[in-house]
């Protein structure tokens, strides 16, 4: 049976920093005895289109940059998952958000998961993570944020690190284009040693994990 997702949330986002998440995560161990060890995990999806957004570079003073902006509008998204702990993550690269792909992706994530490690999963509450049919794995338990706190999610800086550095000022030609443009940015990411560290690695999540 798949596990149910953690509803003990603090609903502030000073909460979650000052023990809520500390909880919640004590919540999870005692539910999963069979479990050696709770690994942090962050999860989001970021859009990436041919309407893109125009980012900040170096140049030489006194001068300024041109950079290339598309107006139209075909898109893809990212469903990303980190792991600071660990300097990993999964991700799949989609045409849609739905529940079905938030389920690939919980699958995805499972799969990577050492024996004997149960992940602790902060996500928001976009409707496909809150959904009744979302199938959670035995070794996953999602952990909601509360409203309105994207800054508690630390994967929000790994799309502004592949947006900056990937996927900004460019032409993309199509849907492929796209797709193969987000995919060859998250190898990247991954490929880059301690990279996801340096960008997740929040004080208060690294301080609870059991």
């Amino acid at each position: 049976a798949a596990a149910p997702a953690c509803r003990d949330r603090p609903r502030r986002a000073g909460a979650v920093q000052k023990g809520g998440f500390a909880r919640a995560l004590a919540q999870i161990a005692a539910e999963h005895p069979e479990a050696e060890r709770i690994e942090v995990w962050f999860q989001d999806e970021a859009r990436v289109g041919q309407k893109g957004r125009l980012v900040r570079r170096w140049f030489q003073r006194g001068m300024r940059p041109r950079m290339v902006r598309d107006q139209r509008y075909r898109s893809a998204y990212i469903f990303g998952a980190v792991c600071p702990a660990r300097d990993t993550g999964a991700a799949l690269v989609l045409t849609h958000v739905s529940v079905a792909a938030m389920n690939l992706l919980l699958a995805e994530v499972a799969a990577q998961l050492p024996t004997g490690t149960h992940a602790a999963m902060l996500i928001d509450n976009a409707g496909w993570h809150t959904a009744h049919d979302i199938r959670v794995p035995p070794n996953i338990s999602l952990v909601h944020l509360p409203p309105y706190s994207p800054e508690l999610n630390a994967i929000e800086r790994v799309w502004q690190y592949l947006r900056d550095r990937y996927l900004s000022g460019r032409l993309f030609s199509g849907t492929r284009a796209i797709v193969d443009a987000c995919c060859a940015a998250w190898n990247n990411l991954i490929a880059e040693n301690g990279r996801i560290q340096s960008l997740t690695d929040f004080d208060w999540a690294r301080q609870v994990i059991l």
